[in-house]
Formats: structure tokens, sequence, C-alpha cells
């Protein structure tokens, strides 16, 4: 056959296909219906195992046979959030259990942050709720939710994210760990500069403290000096503030210059970092399930099965929505070997519609589903521009 007369056959082939698409799509309008009549679940994953492996043995070979599974899945997938979509236009789907809030009287607010006075989670503290805030700091950031937890503080600040060591995953575990929510963020630029006792000199360095994504983002500059001992600390403004407790002049603390006026210790070397553009992000958490009407970005958890696809079909839900996901990380689930959770940033609002049916999709078809927040980005504008 001419390739002309092959594309001709082929396109007539697809007209039948979305007119056969088509028609089944409104008889899966009939279906829901039903169901929402009748109170029955949208998912019915047995329904579909029988039908899959009925629409299989149809194939004539292998290769077509793993194609028209695909083929179904993803029909059967787009049939449901139909499905979800109806339910919503019938006031079926009922309200996400969030409150919304006209702001977060961040002036009336004690916050709790982990590490001590000039850490990078102070300042960010200070830069979120303003320089008057009422602030405390405890030892670990368990420590942080724990204050939430019991009431001694309305919001913790937590590190999430750094633009050059990435995710804090331990902070991403406490998310899961704790039930408070996600209302806001902040971004902080780190500036690392090494601090010595004002007596010190660069010469006399022989060991070095700073948190390990301190280390980390400085690793270039540490490898210049391999006779330097390395030594990990909880915090970066800590470092400095065992320095200054130690004085010994060959200790010296990677950590920001505001930790190094404030332990009274001098600048020994600057521009040491990997990245001149380093930044953290920050996200600001309560116990109360509550968002402000501005807020843009929406952060979840869930666990899928392990089947082909599993992850895909989640996340198809905010593409069906015509949502936009900005972030996705997984983290090992404990006790449970090679089973991962996932985390999902994207952007919207719980009041949309369209966020509405993508999470009553996932909150369906997913093994354990949860809304960490819903907060407003600026997506870091707030940094510099310039660095």
């Amino acid at each position: 056959m001419d390739l002309g007369d092959i594309r001709k056959e082929i396109d007539e082939i697809d007209r039948e296909l979305v007119e056969k698409f088509e028609k089944r799509m409104a008889l899966c309008r009939d279906v829901a219906e039903y169901k929402i009549e009748t109170g029955m679940q949208v998912l019915d994953r047995k329904r579909e195992r029988e039908k899959l492996a009925v629409i299989d043995e149809m194939a004539d070979s292998d290769f077509n046979r793993y194609g028209v599974h695909e083929l179904f899945t993803q029909i059967m997938a787009i049939s449901r959030k139909l499905q979800y979509q109806l339910l919503a236009d019938k006031g079926v789907i009922t309200g996400l259990p969030f409150e919304m809030v006209p702001n977060l009287q961040k002036f009336r607010s004690n916050v709790v942050f982990q590490g001590v006075e000039g850490a990078y989670s102070h300042a960010a503290a200070l830069q979120f709720f303003g320089e008057k805030a009422k602030v405390f700091h405890v030892d670990t950031w368990d420590d942080a939710m724990k204050a939430i937890c019991a009431g001694t503080a309305d919001f913790a600040m937590l590190p999430i994210e750094n633009s050059s060591a990435g995710s804090v995953a331990d902070v991403y575990d406490l998310l899961v760990k704790y039930d408070n929510y996600i209302v806001g963020e902040t971004y902080v630029k780190v500036d690392h500069v090494l601090l010595g006792l004002p007596e010190a000199e660069l010469s006399q360095v022989s060991l070095v403290y700073s948190h390990p994504q301190g280390l980390m983002q400085c690793s270039q500059y540490l490898n210049e000096h391999k006779e330097w001992t390395k030594y990990s600390t909880n915090n970066t403004a800590l470092s400095a503030k065992r320095v200054r407790e130690e004085g010994n002049p060959a200790h010296a603390a990677i950590a920001s210059e505001m930790a190094g006026k404030l332990y009274g210790l001098k600048v020994l070397d600057r521009g040491i970092m990997n990245s001149r553009g380093n930044t953290t992000r920050f996200i600001v958490v309560a116990s109360r399930k509550m968002y402000e009407a501005n807020s843009n970005k929406i952060s979840i958890c869930f666990e899928t099965k392990h089947e082909n696809a599993a992850l895909y079909n989640m996340l198809s839900h905010l593409t069906y929505n015509g949502l936009n996901m900005l972030k996705l990380e997984s983290r090992p689930i404990l006790g449970r070997p090679w089973e991962f959770r996932f985390f999902v940033d994207f952007e919207g609002n719980l009041g949309d519609a369209g966020v509405k049916n993508a999470l009553r999709g996932i909150l369906e078809e997913a093994n354990y589903f949860r809304i960490l927040g819903n907060y407003y980005t600026d997506k870091g504008k707030n940094i510099d521009e310039d660095n």
C-alpha cells in the first residue's frame, strides 16, 4: 500500500476510535448516576481486574496484549475521573476538612525553631513573622513538632529543602509522624562563612564544625583543606557557639555571619560555598487544619499499590484537572522494605473545584493519603535575584 493510503486508513480508524470512546464515556456517565443513587464506590478494583483479563485474551501477540492492557487501564482511569467530576457536580463530594482563615495572626504567635539564636531557622522565623516575633528554640526538629502539639508554640519553622543539598528527609518523615500541617513557607538565602575566635588566623585552623548540610554546601572549599578535621553538629549556629565556648583558635565553624556577630567570632574566610545562589526553603507548621484565602500551593503525601503505572495514575489526577506539579519526593516506609511514600507539591487552592476533584480521586485510589497543607508561596521571589 502507498504510505498516503495507509495514513488515510489510520485516520479513519482513529475517527472510529474517538466515536467509540465518546460512546463509552456516555455509558460511564450512566454508571456514575447509578453509583450516586446506590452509594457505590467509584473504584471497583475487582471489576477492573476481571475486565483487563478478558481484554488481554483478545490480543493476538504479547506486544499487542501489553498495549491493549495499557490502553484500557488508561481508559478506565479516565472513566473514574469523569465519575469523580459528576460526583462533585451532584454535591456528593463534600468540602475538605480545612478551615479558611483571614490570616495567620502572626503578631500574636509563639514561634519555635530548632537550634540556637543565630541559626538560619531563627532568621527564617524573623523573616516570616517579623523582627519583633516571640520566638524560642529547641534541640531537635522533633521537639519543635512536639511543642506545637503541646500548645507551647503556635507555629514551628522547619527547613524542608536546600537548593544545592536537596531535601531535608527527616522533616518529611516528621510531617507524617505528627498531626501538624503546613500553613506557610519562606526562602532564606544561605551565605556561609568560616568563623573563628577574634584572635585566630586561618593558618591555625585544624578542625571545622558545622551542620552536615553546611559541610556539604562547602565541600569544594573543604576539599582544598583536607588536613582539617570535619565535625558534624545539629546546627550551624550551634557550631559557632561551640567555637566560642571552647576558646581554641584552631577550631572554626561554618555558619552565617549573623551567628558570628551573635557569638563574638570573626570571619576567617568568605566565598566558601559551592553555589553562590544557595537558598533554603523553610515551612511554617501549625496544629490546625487551616489555610489563607490567597493560598496557592498544596502539599500532599500518599502511598500506592505495587503495580504497573500506580504512581502515574495518582499523578494523572493532577494533569487531568489542569494542576501544575511543582515537586515530587519519595521516602522509604519504615518496616516495609522497598516500599515508598510519595510527597507532592502542586499549585492550587483547596476551594478550587479542580483541586477537590483531583484530591478525591487520589484519596479513593491510594492506600494512604493525607493533605499536608495549603499555603501561599511566592516561589522564592523574596530572594535577591543577583545571588
